[in-house]
């Protein structure tokens, strides 16, 4: 599913018009890009919660000539499935 059937399934389930329910979807992202970039955790019940975890840096290897680099440390979003969510999923509903 793309963002415009994303849209198109929130107009049809809420009963907007295609226009709000593209609005409502892109001020949701932007509400939780704020969110995560200040550091907050998001928690949806029954779908799931988003939240910011510190990668430190460490050393790899370039595959193709085995060389060692090094990789910064970096904030990464997790993302951890909701119990009705990941139940919803494995049942097949």
């Amino acid at each position: 599913m793309n963002k415009a059937e994303l849209i198109d399934a929130i107009a049809s389930g809420a009963k907007l018009t295609k226009a709000d329910a593209g609005r409502a979807l892109d001020a949701t992202i932007e509400s939780i890009h704020k969110a995560l970039k200040k550091g907050d955790r998001i928690g949806l019940v029954g779908f799931g919660s988003f939240s910011v975890s510190k990668r430190a840096a460490r050393t790899g290897r370039n595959p193709q000539t085995g060389k060692e680099i090094k990789i910064a440390a970096k904030k990464v979003v997790k993302f951890k499935a909701g119990s009705d969510l990941a139940g919803s999923v494995n049942k097949g509903k």
